[in-house]
């Protein structure tokens, strides 16, 4: 087992769902004080409160962002889950679902990073954010408008903290999952969508979401030498 996170201070925004409660579970089990923001589930919260401080927090939401990273006060990382998957089935709906991704996965993610950033800066802290993306911001897939577009922009806005954030020492990656047996995509998976993949052999199967949190780990290592990069765990889908 690790221990070069012991005692380090780790925000999760969106830590309670299917990527990021097994990310904590990780990161708890080497040892590092894990504090998890939650949206709505409180249960998902509750089930988490043994191994990590939960706060319920709005991304979008100034004071929200404040209170979240208030309750690391010696952060050393932040890792952002959030996001949503701004479908939008009917053209009518496409307007909506395109300023609801942006708030949530654009918007949000990129504020909360940037101030935990200058937290890290005032603090004179080596640390590491880490932003997740999808598969769908770095190859094409019809009808992922809303959703892909803004979180290619994430992409972009990282990498532009990243060289900011150099002078710092604090490093800024994207892990980008595919299709996994977790969050948003379980519900793609219910449907069939990505069955061709295994049934063609492109993935010898879906992601877990271990497989994710053990990308987010890499990059949360204190010595890690990567900053500005994007990791993209899908088993070779987008291949």
């Amino acid at each position: 087992m690790f221990s070069s996170l012991r005692g380090k201070q780790i925000v999760l925004a969106g830590g309670t769902g299917g990527l990021g409660s097994e990310t904590a579970r990780l990161l708890a089990a080497e040892g590092a004080t894990v504090v998890a923001g939650y949206l709505n589930n409180a249960n998902a919260a509750e089930a988490l409160s043994e191994i990590a401080k939960t706060v319920a927090a709005d991304l979008t939401s100034s004071p929200d962002r404040k209170r979240l990273l208030d309750a690391a006060p010696d952060l050393y990382a932040l890792v952002v889950f959030t996001g949503d998957p701004a479908r939008a089935a009917d053209p009518a709906a496409l307007e909506g679902a395109m300023r609801r991704s942006f708030e949530l996965n654009f918007l949000g993610p990129v504020l909360l990073a940037r101030e935990a950033a200058e937290r890290m800066r005032v603090s004179g802290t080596p640390g590491a954010i880490v932003l997740i993306g999808t598969m769908q911001a770095v190859a094409v897939f019809s009808g992922s408008t809303a959703y892909a577009s803004q979180k290619s922009a994430l992409i972009s806005a990282a990498r532009v903290l990243a060289k900011e954030c150099r002078g710092a020492n604090i490093r800024v990656n994207v892990v980008c999952p595919g299709v996994n047996r977790a969050g948003m995509a379980l519900a793609s998976i219910a449907s069939g969508k990505y069955d061709r993949y295994l049934n063609e052999g492109a993935i010898p199967r879906f992601g877990e979401a271990l497989d994710v949190a053990r990308a987010v780990r890499f990059f949360l290592e204190p010595d890690n030498y990567t900053t500005g990069q994007v990791l993209t765990v899908d088993g070779g889908l987008t291949l």
